[in-house]
């Protein structure tokens, strides 16, 4: 563990800084990415540490903002090991360059949230696990309609606005992200009082039309779930969801996209990306199967099967989560689209971070933000190992 004020400078290393890859030296203390000109002019100071990277290429440590578990843990079903199961999927994403996290509750009965919720609290990432910045609620609040694997019997409508959703979820202090579908009766309420309590909403598992999203942007949704699954199919007269990534709306909007092989077609990304680049955020959807062998698992209240890595709730042939971690997201992703390594890796880590409002500390390695950091083998992009505030917290053997 470094010391306070402990200066370590990372050398013989290619940096992302500015969509660029670059070769400089990457200079950190307490936590934080320095200045070097600051140290060398002002301050004339020498590095405690100098680490020989070998070529590796630093990025900002990946941030999953849709993860639904792991390592055979459903965040939303066992309510007697919460901070057990959060702990040992937090530690597991480190292996992947996961250095922030949104543990997500997928639809459940009021008595699920009033156990779970008050459990899965904000903290601070490490050796332990990564950093955990708070709960992504994917629902009760969607469209029976487009209700994928979520369970029909506990979808509400959010008829009284702030009101309904807090009488289902109980506390929101854990909570940073809610998805629901505009188009229910009081989701536009619900959507100005989530964002005037500084929670960001997300639209999804809905039947939407534009001019109803574009109704929920303008109230402070900013951000689409799983973007292509669990909404309407793009139609010319009506785009419904997806037609936001064209929108003459106010602001940016963010949508996250599964690329794992299975959700989203190579040529479906594509689109996606070329309409609109700067919204895109990878997340894994993972489910407690995610690292594991095909079998049988759960995802709240919905027994599901994995054959061949594909999830489905049991049964049926309803996708219903992914197998895949974030960084096998990115490989997938960049050879999908083609795209610069430098687009590749912002995409799982700057995007997510501007969308939940947390850029200025987090995505970057610009000077004063969080040491947050993913060393990767410049050929093949695996993790070679990962860092939170500036402490190594995962090393391949």
């Amino acid at each position: 563990m470094s010391k306070r004020g402990e200066l370590v400078r990372f050398y013989n290393c290619y940096i992302l800084r500015d969509s660029k890859i670059i070769k400089e030296d990457l200079w950190l203390r307490d936590g934080k990415i320095e200045n070097p000109e600051q140290i060398f002019y002002v301050e004339q100071l020498e590095p405690c540490r100098n680490i020989d990277c070998k070529n590796a290429l630093i990025a900002p440590g990946f941030i999953d903002i849709q993860i639904n578990g792991g390592c055979g843990i459903d965040f939303s079903y066992d309510c007697e090991n919460v901070e057990n199961g959060i702990g040992i999927v937090a530690k597991e994403l480190l292996a992947h360059g996961v250095t922030s996290f949104c543990p997500t509750m997928i639809t459940s009965c009021k008595e699920k949230y009033a156990k779970i919720l008050p459990r899965i609290k904000k903290s601070q990432g490490g050796k332990h696990g990564a950093t955990v910045l708070g709960v992504h609620l994917e629902g009760p609040f969607i469209s029976l309609a487009k209700k994928g694997a979520h369970l029909g019997e506990y979808i509400r409508n959010p008829d009284k606005g702030i009101e309904s959703i807090k009488e289902v979820y109980g506390s929101l202090d854990n909570v940073v992200l809610v998805t629901l579908a505009p188009e229910l009766p009081g989701g536009t309420e619900a959507i100005r009082g989530l964002t005037n309590m500084g929670i960001k909403v997300a639209l999804g598992h809905s039947t939407a039309s534009l001019a109803e999203s574009e109704e929920a942007v303008r109230n402070g949704a900013n951000l689409i779930t799983h973007l292509f699954n669990a909404m309407l199919p793009f139609h010319h007269r009506d785009p419904g969801l997806v037609g936001l990534l064209a929108s003459t709306t106010k602001g940016q909007v963010y949508y996250g996209i599964i690329s794992d092989g299975i959700h989203t077609h190579p040529a479906a990304l594509r689109i996606a990306c070329r309409t609109n680049p700067k919204g895109l955020i990878l997340v894994s959807d993972a489910i407690a199967a995610q690292g594991l062998r095909d079998g049988q698992y759960r995802i709240g209240p919905q027994a599901i099967t994995v054959q061949d890595g594909r999830a489905y709730v049991t049964g049926t042939n309803t996708l219903c989560g992914s197998t895949t971690a974030l960084d096998g997201c990115v490989l997938t992703f960049k050879k999908s689209i083609d795209c610069s390594l430098e687009y590749a890796l912002e995409v799982a880590s700057l995007h997510p971070a501007e969308a939940l409002g947390i850029d200025d500390r987090k995505g970057k390695l610009n000077y004063g933000y969080d040491a947050d950091l993913v060393f990767l083998n410049l050929e093949t992009l695996k993790v070679q190992s990962t860092w939170i505030a500036g402490e190594c917290v995962y090393a391949k053997s």
